[in-house]
C-alpha cells in the first residue's frame, strides 16, 4: 500500500466549544486537527471520483452536486493553459503563440495554494452511499505532530474506480484538479493539500464560504450554484449576503420569464414598474417577493421548503438544479397552465372571453384575471412549489441532471433544459397540476356576471392578506379534484395547519 507523510495541524480554541454543534443537521463535532501533505495531481483527481464527464456513460451519484460544486469546463481550460504557460502567454491567442514573437512571455504556472479536501470516514453517507471498506484513505497520527495516510491498494491503476463512493470529497479547488484531465503534465507534478478528516457536509459548506465568499473572491450569488448546500444554512440565512443573493436569484428567473420566447410571460412582466400600461402586467417587484415567498424560499413550517432553497426531505440536501433549469420548470409551468386554460369549457372562462375577438386569452392574460395579478402569480407559485416539494422523492427531481452551468436568460441553455424536462417523471405530474387548476376559477373580484356572494368572496383575496387566502382556496379546490395530486395538496394542506 502507498502512504502519504503528513503534518498535524492542531486548531481549536475552548470558545468553540460553545458552537452549538448537530450531526442531525449535517454539523457534527469536528476533529480538532487537519493534515498538510502534499500529493501528485493526478492520485488526488483519482481518489477524489473526478472523472472527464463525457467518458462516463452517466454522472457518477457520489459526484452529485448536492455536495460538490459545480464544474466549469472554460474554468478548468484556462487553469489548465496557466499550469502549461503561465501568465499573460497563457491568454493569449494560439496564432500570437505560434508566431514566437511573444516566447518571453512564458512563465512557470505554479499552483502553490492548497486543495482542500475532506477525508471521508467509514460512517459518512452521501445520497445513501458509503465508501467501500477496502476504499477507504485511513489516517493514523504517530506522533504529536506527524501522521500516515494510508491509501487504497492499486488507486494509481489507470482502471482503478471506487466500488461505491470515492474517498475523498473536494472542498475548494475542484477546477485546478480538473485541469490535470489527460496526457501533457509530468506525472510527479505534486500539489500540497490541506485535509479533514470525518467533516460533515455543513462545515465544507462553510469553509467555502470562508474561503471564497467572505473574502469576495466570488459573487456571493454565484455560491448559490457552486454549493448548493449554502442555500440553506441558517447561519447564512441570518447574516446580510444569504437573503441577498436569495433575491439576486429571484430578479434573474424574473428576467428569464420576461425574456425568453418560450415563456408565456415573454415581455409581460412590467419590468420597470411603469403605471397606465394597456395590457395587464404583473411588476418585477411583485414577481421577486412572489418567488422568494415561494420557489426561493427557506423554510416554512416542518414540512415545505422552496423548490429552489430548500432542503428535500429525504437526503436533506438541496436540488443541484442550474438557473436555467429552475427558469425552465417555471416556463413549463405556465406553458402548461396557459393550454389547459385555453382547453378549458369552465363556465369562469367563458364569461371571460365574451366579447373579446380571437387572441390572446382572457382568461390568462385579460385585465379580469388573477393570473395577471400580484396574488394570483404568487397563488399559482405556491400550488407548484408546494405539491412539488411534498412529492420530490417520489418525483425523482434530483434525477434531472444538467452538465453545463447557465444562466436564467440563456436561450439556449434554457431551451435544452425545457426539452430534456419533458423526459422527466415529474413533467406528467406538473401537467396533472395545470390541469386541475384550469377548473378553478381564477375571475377577479371586479369581473363582470359575478354573483354578489362571489364577488365578496373574491374579495378577500385582494390586499397583503389575499395570498394566504387565495393559496388555501387554491389548495381547498386541489384536495376536492381528489385525482393523483388530491393527496399530495392535501398534505400540504395540513402541513400549514389550514381548516376545511
Amino acid at each position: 500500500m502507498k502512504t502519504v507523510p503528513a503534518l498535524t495541524v492542531t486548531q481549536w480554541l475552548r470558545e468553540w466549544e460553545k458552537v452549538k454543534f448537530s450531526a442531525k443537521d449535517h454539523r457534527r463535532k469536528p476533529e480538532p486537527n487537519f493534515y498538510i501533505f502534499k500529493m501528485v495531481a493526478p492520485w488526488l483527481k483519482s481518489l477524489s471520483g473526478i472523472q472527464r464527464r463525457t467518458t462516463e456513460s452517466g454522472q457518477l451519484r457520489s459526484a452529485d452536486l448536492g455536495i460538490q460544486r459545480r464544474h466549469d469546463e472554460q474554468r478548468s481550460a484556462e487553469i489548465r493553459q496557466f499550469i502549461h504557460y503561465g501568465y499573460p502567454w497563457s491568454e493569449l491567442s494560439p496564432k500570437k503563440r505560434g508566431s514566437g514573437e511573444f516566447d518571453d512571455l512564458r512563465k512557470p504556472g505554479w499552483l502553490p495554494t492548497s486543495i482542500v479536501v475532506n477525508i471521508l470516514e467509514a460512517q459518512d453517507v452521501r445520497r445513501g452511499l458509503r465508501v467501500a471498506p477496502k476504499d477507504l484513505v485511513k489516517v493514523s497520527t504517530a506522533e504529536a505532530s506527524t501522521a500516515t495516510i494510508t491509501l487504497p491498494e492499486r488507486f494509481a491503476d489507470a482502471s482503478w474506480r471506487p466500488e461505491s463512493l470515492p474517498p475523498i470529497e473536494v472542498i475548494d479547488g475542484q477546477h485546478r484538479l480538473w485541469a490535470f484531465e489527460g496526457d501533457g503534465f509530468e506525472k510527479e507534478f505534486e500539489l500540497p493539500v490541506v485535509a479533514f478528516h470525518g467533516l460533515d457536509i455543513s462545515w465544507q459548506a462553510y469553509l467555502f464560504w470562508t474561503i471564497n465568499i467572505k473574502p469576495k473572491k466570488i459573487n456571493a450569488s454565484l455560491a448559490f450554484d457552486l454549493y448548493p448546500l449554502l442555500r440553506t444554512e441558517d447561519w447564512l440565512d441570518k447574516f446580510e449576503g444569504h437573503s441577498i443573493y436569495r433575491e439576486t436569484r429571484a430578479q434573474e428567473l424574473t428576467e428569464g420569464l420576461w425574456a425568453i420566447r418560450e415563456s408565456p410571460w415573454y415581455q409581460r412582466i412590467n419590468m420597470l414598474g411603469e403605471s397606465g400600461l394597456e395590457t395587464p402586467m404583473v411588476s418585477q417587484a411583485a414577481w421577486v417577493r412572489s418567488l422568494m415567498a415561494t420557489f426561493v424560499k427557506r423554510w416554512e413550517g416542518p414540512k415545505i421548503g422552496g423548490l429552489f432553497g430548500a432542503r428535500l426531505r429525504e437526503h436533506d440536501e438541496v436540488l443541484p438544479w442550474s438557473r436555467a433549469q429552475q427558469a425552465a420548470l417555471l416556463i413549463y409551468l405556465g406553458q402548461c397552465v396557459k393550454e389547459a386554460i385555453k382547453s378549458t369549457k369552465a363556465d369562469w372562462a367563458k364569461e371571460l372571453r365574451k366579447g373579446f375577438p380571437a387572441g390572446d386569452d382572457p382568461a390568462f392574460y385579460g385585465a379580469n384575471s388573477l393570473l395577471m395579478t400580484d396574488q394570483g402569480i404568487r397563488g399559482l407559485l405556491h400550488i407548484v412549489n408546494d405539491l412539488c416539494y411534498v412529492r420530490a422523492d417520489e418525483l425523482k427531481l434530483v434525477e434531472w441532471k444538467s452538465d453545463v452551468e447557465a444562466g436564467a436568460s440563456d436561450e439556449q441553455a434554457v431551451r435544452r433544459s425545457l426539452s430534456s424536462l419533458s423526459d422527466q417523471r415529474f413533467s406528467k405530474f406538473v401537467d396533472n397540476i395545470a390541469v386541475t387548476l384550469a377548473t378553478y376559477d381564477w375571475r377577479t373580484s371586479s369581473a363582470p356576471g359575478l354573483e354578489e356572494s362571489e364577488r365578496i368572496r373574491k374579495a378577500a383575496f385582494r390586499g397583503s392578506g389575499g395570498y394566504k387566502e387565495l393559496r388555501r382556496d387554491l389548495l381547498k379546490h386541489v384536495v376536492d379534484d381528489g385525482k393523483v395530486i388530491g393527496k399530495a395538496a392535501e398534505e400540504v394542506f395540513i402541513a400549514l395547519g389550514y381548516n376545511k
